[in-house]
Protein backbone atom coordinates (compact mmCIF):
# COMPACT_ATOMS: atom_id res chain seq x y z
CA UNK A 1 0.00 0.00 0.00
CA UNK A 2 0.96 3.31 -0.83
CA UNK A 3 -0.10 7.00 0.48
CA UNK A 4 -0.13 9.78 -2.39
CA UNK A 5 0.08 13.37 -0.43
CA UNK A 6 0.12 15.71 -3.72
CA UNK A 7 -0.44 19.19 -3.32
CA UNK A 8 -2.04 20.68 -5.94
CA UNK A 9 -2.72 24.41 -7.33
CA UNK A 10 -6.41 25.26 -6.61
CA UNK A 11 -7.11 26.18 -9.99
CA UNK A 12 -6.11 22.69 -11.27
CA UNK A 13 -7.72 20.53 -8.42
CA UNK A 14 -11.29 19.81 -9.69
CA UNK A 15 -9.76 18.41 -13.01
CA UNK A 16 -7.40 16.33 -10.93
CA UNK A 17 -10.21 15.19 -8.73
CA UNK A 18 -12.75 14.26 -11.71
CA UNK A 19 -10.02 12.40 -13.56
CA UNK A 20 -8.80 10.16 -10.32
CA UNK A 21 -12.57 9.62 -9.16
CA UNK A 22 -13.23 8.24 -13.18
CA UNK A 23 -10.21 6.05 -12.07
CA UNK A 24 -11.91 4.50 -9.50
CA UNK A 25 -9.52 6.17 -6.80
CA UNK A 26 -10.50 6.83 -3.37
CA UNK A 27 -9.15 9.84 -1.92
CA UNK A 28 -9.43 12.74 0.63
CA UNK A 29 -9.25 16.63 -0.15
CA UNK A 30 -8.06 19.19 2.62
CA UNK A 31 -7.57 22.98 1.71
CA UNK A 32 -4.05 24.29 2.37
CA UNK A 33 -1.76 27.40 1.77
CA UNK A 34 1.28 27.74 0.19
CA UNK A 35 4.31 29.34 2.23
CA UNK A 36 6.50 31.45 -0.55
CA UNK A 37 3.33 33.07 -1.94
CA UNK A 38 0.66 32.41 0.44
CA UNK A 39 -1.73 31.39 -2.82
CA UNK A 40 -4.43 28.94 -2.36
CA UNK A 41 -3.63 24.72 -2.56
CA UNK A 42 -5.59 21.65 -2.06
CA UNK A 43 -3.83 18.44 -0.48
CA UNK A 44 -4.90 15.54 -1.97
CA UNK A 45 -4.25 12.48 -0.37
CA UNK A 46 -4.92 9.05 -1.99
CA UNK A 47 -4.57 5.72 -0.53
CA UNK A 48 -3.73 2.96 -3.15
CA UNK A 49 -2.28 -0.63 -3.81
CA UNK A 50 1.24 -0.15 -5.00
CA UNK A 51 0.30 -1.50 -8.71
CA UNK A 52 -1.75 1.78 -9.38
CA UNK A 53 1.04 4.20 -7.96
CA UNK A 54 1.82 5.56 -11.63
CA UNK A 55 -1.57 5.67 -12.95
CA UNK A 56 -2.22 8.08 -10.16
CA UNK A 57 1.29 10.28 -10.97
CA UNK A 58 0.22 9.93 -14.64
CA UNK A 59 -3.17 11.64 -13.55
CA UNK A 60 -1.51 14.46 -11.39
CA UNK A 61 0.67 14.66 -14.63
CA UNK A 62 -2.03 15.34 -16.87
CA UNK A 63 -4.28 17.78 -14.76
CA UNK A 64 -1.97 19.96 -13.44
CA UNK A 65 -0.08 22.84 -15.45
CA UNK A 66 2.25 25.52 -14.82
CA UNK A 67 1.41 29.13 -15.12
CA UNK A 68 3.41 32.47 -14.88
CA UNK A 69 2.05 34.70 -12.70
CA UNK A 70 3.10 38.36 -11.56
CA UNK A 71 3.48 39.49 -7.69
CA UNK A 72 3.85 42.65 -6.44
CA UNK A 73 7.77 42.35 -4.81
CA UNK A 74 8.57 45.30 -2.14
CA UNK A 75 11.97 45.18 -2.11
CA UNK A 76 13.53 48.61 0.10
CA UNK A 77 15.68 51.30 -1.08
CA UNK A 78 18.74 52.62 0.76
CA UNK A 79 16.60 55.41 1.47
CA UNK A 80 14.10 53.20 3.37
CA UNK A 81 11.67 53.84 1.05
CA UNK A 82 9.69 50.81 -0.30
CA UNK A 83 9.78 50.06 -4.14
CA UNK A 84 6.74 48.38 -5.55
CA UNK A 85 7.79 46.28 -8.95
CA UNK A 86 6.00 43.19 -10.47
CA UNK A 87 7.89 40.14 -10.54
CA UNK A 88 7.58 36.98 -12.40
CA UNK A 89 6.50 33.86 -10.79
CA UNK A 90 5.81 30.44 -11.73
CA UNK A 91 3.23 28.70 -10.09
CA UNK A 92 1.10 25.02 -10.33
CA UNK A 93 2.12 21.67 -10.95
CA UNK A 94 1.95 19.78 -8.07
CA UNK A 95 4.32 18.49 -5.28
CA UNK A 96 3.68 14.85 -4.60
CA UNK A 97 5.11 12.52 -2.20
CA UNK A 98 4.41 8.82 -2.25
CA UNK A 99 5.19 7.03 1.47
CA UNK A 100 4.96 3.04 2.51
CA UNK A 101 2.03 2.78 4.33
CA UNK A 102 2.19 0.07 7.08
CA UNK A 103 -1.81 -0.46 7.40
CA UNK A 104 -4.75 1.29 5.82
CA UNK A 105 -8.52 0.49 6.79
CA UNK A 106 -11.57 2.12 5.64
CA UNK A 107 -14.05 2.50 8.85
Amino acid sequence: MKLITAIVNKKDVNEVSDALREQGFSFTRMASTGGFLTAGNTTILIGTDDEKVENALEIIRQNCKKRTVHISHTPYTATGFPLAYPTEVIVGGATVFVTDVCHYEKI
